[in-house]
Formats: C-alpha cells, sequence, structure tokens
C-alpha cells in the first residue's frame, strides 16, 4: 500500500510547466515536513532514476539532467512535497515518484523506504 500519494501529472507540450504534489496517504506514519523527501522517474524500458532530494532544512540536490529547469520544496504547514518543473523535454515524460526517507531521518543518505504510486507526465512536441 502507498505511503504517499502524488498528484498534478499529466500532458504538457514541450518548453511547458508542471508542478507535482505529495502529500500522505491517510494511514501513512511519514510527516513530509521532518523527514528526508524524494523525486524519482522512471521512462518506459529504463531503471527508476533519482531525480531532487530535499532534506529538514530545505537543503535541495539535483540530478544533472534537471538542474536548473525542476525546483524541489516542501510546505511544511500544508505537510506537502512539490516538483516544480520548468522547459520541460521530451526526455522529462516519465512516472513520476515521490518517496521518503526510508527511517524517517531529516537528512538525505538516499535510502528511500516510502513511496507513492507514481504519476504519468507526458511531454507532447
Amino acid at each position: 500500500q502507498a505511503q504517499l500519494v502524488e498528484s498534478g501529472g499529466g500532458p504538457v507540450q514541450v518548453g511547458g510547466s508542471l508542478k507535482l504534489s505529495c502529500s500522505a496517504a491517510e494511514s501513512s506514519s511519514v510527516v513530509i515536513s521532518t523527514y528526508c523527501m524524494g523525486w524519482f522517474r522512471q521512462r518506459p524500458g529504463r531503471e527508476r532514476d533519482w531525480v531532487a532530494s530535499i532534506d529538514y532544512e530545505g537543503r535541495t540536490t539535483y540530478a544533472n539532467a534537471v538542474k536548473g529547469r525542476f525546483t524541489i520544496s516542501k510546505n511544511s504547514l500544508k505537510d506537502t512535497l512539490y516538483l516544480q518543473m520548468n522547459s520541460l523535454k521530451p526526455e522529462d515524460g516519465a512516472v513520476y515518484y515521490c518517496a521518503a526517507d526510508a527511517h524517517g531521518s531529516n537528512w538525505c543518505s538516499g535510502d528511500y523506504g516510502y513511496w507513492g504510486q507514481g504519476i504519468q507526465v507526458s511531454v507532447i512536441s
């Protein structure tokens, strides 16, 4: 059962923008505002790739492929994670997943143990 729920996906034109959101499922123990959180994506026929991470203090890291175009952020009051995607390219089309640190850590170690079900982003030429 998915611990996180993504929303905001869909089709978008090349060069366009889209903002994904991620919240904790009703029965989830994840606290987005305090956990290290990340976004991943999986393109057809390929492995799931890390996209971006944000820690408890708001420090962010990005994959080179999205640096300068994507922004990961949190709203602590809403306990929601976001991924703002700008200047979208065809190769950004994928299923996007949000994830939370496996141990509830404030800091990012790369060990994610809670996942959403994924949401499709299609970039149309």
